[in-house]
């Protein structure tokens, strides 16, 4: 298996940098359109624990849509073989840092798609 090959490796970071600006303008059409519409997704967030796309989906139509700008750091994405890849990021929202792991697959049909993700905060210090 090939590990981070240049041209998946640029397509899944497109992707991602697609969800980042998506998320802090609240584009919910977009974040909709870049996780994978199926029952087998999983998000678990700060605050909620979501299975299946339709969860998914009314989180993101019922969630404030201010207050969402962040600043990444250490984003680390890997890419293993030409479908399957990882991104896994630290951020700031003001004073609290917090971190976010996407897995991503190439789905047929669809090209990349958040596959599970999960959102965390870390108490400051």
């Amino acid at each position: 298996m090939e590990i981070n090959h240049p041209e998946t490796l640029a397509e899944v970071t497109e992707a991602f940098r697609r969800y980042e600006q998506a998320l802090v303008t609240n584009d919910v059409a977009v974040l909709d359109e870049l996780f994978w519409e199926s029952p087998h997704t999983i998000r678990y967030g700060a605050g909620e624990n979501l299975y299946g796309a339709a969860e998914i989906q009314a989180f993101r139509a019922a969630r404030p849509g201010t207050g969402l700008e962040r600043t990444l750091e250490r984003t680390a994405i890997t890419t293993y073989g030409r479908d399957f890849a990882t991104a896994n990021t630290l951020f700031r929202r003001g004073e609290k840092l917090g971190r976010q792991s996407q897995t991503w697959a190439r789905i047929p049909g669809l090209g990349w798609r958040v596959v599970s993700a999960h959102v965390s905060m870390m108490a400051p210090g």
